[in-house]
């Protein structure tokens, strides 16, 4: 068999596999530097718009190239998954809301296990394949990958959106050491819409195409471990730990279409909890309502934190 046809074949199990494994999209780009987003990156950490988020100073050669991550590697194959529910929490104007992406089980642990799955079947398959998997993990420019590899654009909100699918979407990889036929990108299809940059409540995306993770809601819930700055009081929403505002107003995620991942679906006491109870959570109850989740990130005394802000 030539070297061409190979190709083809081991392109078109990868992206069957993909398939049968849930994945929603499945794209392939050639490992290579990141030619673009190299002053990017440098321009956005020079200005300190990653915040308290110094780790992404850190390896800067291999968050560009990942062939200085992944040695000989070839190909990075992007995938994402759908995590938009079925059934929406529907917040009134004064409960506390939490990110969509985080209604249920972890997904780093549900994606994780998938891609192990997948190459071992690569394995199986192929012969001796090298490769790393990464969920949202390591130094690893997933947006980014996944742009290239034609799944979608990245947004005026940085998000990365599905042409007709929306952005509620995981991002992951495997990059790897076998070469693939690879997929071209698509063209920015946000136009001049800007719903985004209106809506942030505290005008993160001040600058369209660059979030400032200094003023993200997101960023603050999660991953601040200090106060919260003061400046932003009655500005967060009402959000305690993530926040969808600038996908909620996307007319591209009018188009989205449920998930069918159980693991996601949001627990019944999560979806009944209310402004009193949230106020008055106790650990045990935080460990038991988020066994799992991914919002244990933030801890108990970060989502205390969070809570107490917004009084």
């Amino acid at each position: 068999m030539s070297n061409k046809i190979q190709i083809e074949k081991n392109t078109a199990f990868i992206k069957k596999i993909a398939e049968e494994l849930g994945f929603s999209q499945c794209g392939i780009s050639k490992a290579d530097f990141l030619e673009e987003e190299a002053p990017k990156l440098e321009n956005w950490l020079f200005q300190k718009k990653n915040a308290g988020m110094t780790w992404m100073e850190n390896h800067f050669d291999k968050r560009l190239d990942p062939r200085k991550l992944v040695p000989d590697s070839k190909s990075v194959v992007s995938l994402l998954f759908n995590y938009y529910p079925e059934e929406k929490i529907l917040y009134k104007d004064d409960e506390f809301k939490v990110s969509k992406y985080a209604y249920g089980r972890d997904y780093h642990k549900v994606i994780k296990k998938k891609l192990k799955q997948f190459m071992l079947a690569i394995q199986e398959e192929v012969g001796e394949v090298n490769g790393r998997a990464f969920v949202d993990s390591a130094p690893v420019m997933d947006k980014a990958w996944a742009k290239r590899s034609g799944l979608g654009w990245q947004g005026k909100n940085g998000n990365l959106i599905v042409h007709k699918k929306g952005s509620f979407f995981f991002i992951s990889e495997l990059i790897i050491d076998l070469p693939l036929n690879y997929d071209n990108p698509i063209r920015d299809f946000c136009g001049n819409c800007r719903l985004c940059i209106d809506a942030c409540p505290t005008d993160a995306l001040s600058e369209a195409y660059v979030v400032d993770a200094n003023r993200c809601i997101s960023y603050l819930t999660i991953e601040l471990k200090d106060a919260m700055p003061t400046s932003l009081k009655n500005k967060m929403d009402n959000w305690i730990f993530g926040c969808d505002v600038c996908q909620d107003v996307c007319p591209w995620n009018k188009r989205s279409k449920p998930h069918n991942q159980a693991d996601f679906n949001p627990k019944e006491e999560l979806k009944n909890m209310d402004v009193q109870q949230w106020k008055e959570i106790t650990e045990e109850v935080f460990d038991n309502l988020f066994i799992g989740s991914a919002v244990k990130r933030t801890g108990f005394n970060g989502l205390k934190r969070n809570i107490s802000f917004l009084e």
